[in-house]
């Protein structure tokens, strides 16, 4: 064998074990109030960075929905003397790149940059002017307004989105998960309702920062105090309660499209809950394993009616959701509901067989080494752990806790959290 095979070789092991047994996450609370998750790792020149906020739109006013996405998206736009052109160009030229999101429960800002301190150092420069210094143009806020408004205007044509927000709000009726933006939220909103909601949210008692990559423990603390010192003071407004349950009903949406959309589910689970690996093992099972799961060959192999069909659990702070999802022709969505229920109610009656359980935990085990095979993603899980405040060993007992599930723990698991009677289902574009 060549040596550079060799050496490929033995670096791809040292991936595999490290992944196996999970990053060493360090985590302290630094002045600013910030809690931070560092993983120093040097196999790379590269630095990633994420900040995570309580400032999703779970936050929103139900009349300022649109809200926490607005705000999020203009924080690049304009900060500490430097318009979005001077912005991008100087990240494009440190070879530098900003992203993030505005979700349900947060927002984020990410950077990935150099290690080296002379493009690290002004590149984490930008990144603390946009989370400390936003500056929300007029112009600006303006012109991403309306775009935004366009956007939304369009997506309400297409069957997806509509079917996507009716279901969540017949899961989540008037609690901040069930709300969505609409022209006439977006419409009403002001300047001033940003830097407000930023002031509010964007605060370093709500800060989790998340570090991975080539520098030390001294070096990243310095960095999570000098990104996070400068940002506004309080505790800000409480997060959303815990949601009711739905009654279960079913509600028909025309489209024209071709297709029917069809989802059924319920708020289902919260970061943290002891029952999370047991559903996770479960649902690989019943819908989300692919092509072996029951649901695609009894919906998809046999039948025909769809051409994919999945189930997940999304957990998230207060109860996140369960849900089937599968596209059909029209005159065929009521036969390939009726089968998809009936996949799911043999399932919470029977559980997994033992050979679907085995099937379940070689595949969950088998592929969680990629889902640690870089940086980026390294990063995702330790920004995950941070914000939900999972144990710091949840990587390290990633693989012990798939393997110790039972087929009972599954079937209990399930009946505690699925039930029948607060199932949901919406279908858009269904046989007239």
């Amino acid at each position: 064998m060549k040596p550079v095979s060799l050496l490929c070789g033995f670096c791809l092991s040292l991936v595999t074990l490290w992944a196996e047994a999970g990053p060493k996450i360090e985590h302290w609370v630094a002045p600013s109030g910030a809690r931070v998750f560092f993983v120093e790792n040097h196999a790379l020149p590269i630095l990633d960075v994420q900040v995570d906020f309580e400032a999703g739109s779970a936050y929103e006013k139900p009349e300022k929905a649109g809200l926490a996405s607005l705000t999020h998206q203009l924080l690049d736009l304009g900060a500490k003397g430097m318009d979005e052109t001077q912005i991008a160009s100087r990240l494009a030229d440190l070879g530098a790149k900003l992203g993030g999101a505005a979700e349900t429960d947060r927002a984020s800002l990410a950077l990935r940059t150099l290690s080296a301190a002379d493009k690290r150092d002004p590149a984490l420069d930008i990144l603390r002017s946009v989370l400390v210094g936003p500056q929300f143009p007029a112009d600006v806020f303006a012109r991403e307004r309306a775009r935004t408004l366009a956007g939304l205007k369009e997506a309400l044509t297409r069957p997806e989105t509509i079917a996507g927000r009716a279901f969540w709000a017949a899961m989540y009726g008037g609690h901040a998960y069930g709300q969505k933006s609409t022209p006439e939220s977006l419409s009403a909103l002001t300047r001033d309702d940003l830097a407000l909601f930023y002031r509010t949210h964007y605060t370093a008692q709500r800060a989790s920062v998340a570090m991975v990559g080539d520098l030390s423990r001294a070096e990243a603390e310095k960095i999570a105090q000098r990104l996070t010192a400068g940002l506004p003071v309080g505790s800000g407004a409480p997060g959303p309660r815990e949601p009711a349950l739905p009654e279960a009903a079913e509600q028909r949406i025309p489209h024209p499209a071709a297709q029917a959309h069809l989802m059924l589910g319920l708020p289902a689970i919260k970061r943290g809950d002891p029952d999370f690996f047991p559903l996770l093992v479960g649902n690989y099972s019943l819908g989300g394993g692919g092509f072996v799961s029951r649901l695609m060959k009894e919906v998809r192999d046999k039948r025909g009616f769809a051409y994919s069909v999945h189930s997940y659990f999304q957990p998230m702070a207060q109860l996140g959701p369960f849900q089937v999802s599968l596209q059909t022709k029209k005159a065929q969505a009521d036969d390939a509901l009726k089968v998809a229920r009936e996949v799911l109610a043999g399932f919470l009656a029977e559980g997994p067989t033992e050979s679907e359980l085995g099937d379940a935990k070689q595949n969950l085990v088998g592929s969680f080494p990629l889902r640690l095979d870089s940086n980026k993603k390294i990063l995702d899980n330790l920004s995950l752990i941070g914000f939900y405040g999972l144990p710091l060993d949840y990587l390290d007992r990633y693989a012990e806790n798939v393997e110790k599930v039972t087929a009972t723990d599954i079937k209990s698991a399930f009946s505690r959290h699925v039930k029948p009677a607060h199932l949901v289902t919406v279908i858009v574009g269904g046989a007239e």
